[in-house]
């Protein structure tokens, strides 16, 4: 099992979310973060004074799924939130060792 956490535009969130169910991921959590990588943030003009907005608004995807369809979620993914501008996002997967389901104590690939 895999930990799938993607970081992207939020206006492409449900574009993603679509993509991903497309594949069989049936379940995620999305959480509404502000960061920056390369992009470095912009600079803004409010009221006539400029003030540069270091932290972008973005959307963090964090989702469980078997080994076997990581390269699809991860196709999803990329292809759903490519824009081709700087700030479409990273992708990071990291091994899952454990997964409990609360209610019916069901664990790893059956608690997906």
């Amino acid at each position: 099992m895999k930990l799938i956490t993607a970081i992207i535009k939020p206006f492409r969130l449900d574009d993603v979310r679509n993509a991903l169910a497309e594949v069989g991921v049936n379940g995620m959590t999305v959480t509404e973060v502000k960061g920056f990588g390369r992009q470095r943030g912009h600079t803004e003009l409010y009221r006539g004074a400029e003030y540069v907005v270091d932290f972008l608004p973005k959307s963090k995807i964090e989702a469980a799924v078997s080994d076997d369809l990581v390269e699809q979620a991860i196709e999803a993914i990329t292809a759903a939130a490519r824009t081709g501008k700087v700030g479409d996002g990273k992708i990071f997967v990291t091994d899952l060792e454990q997964a409990v389901r609360i209610r019916t104590g069901e664990t790893d690939n059956n608690a997906l």
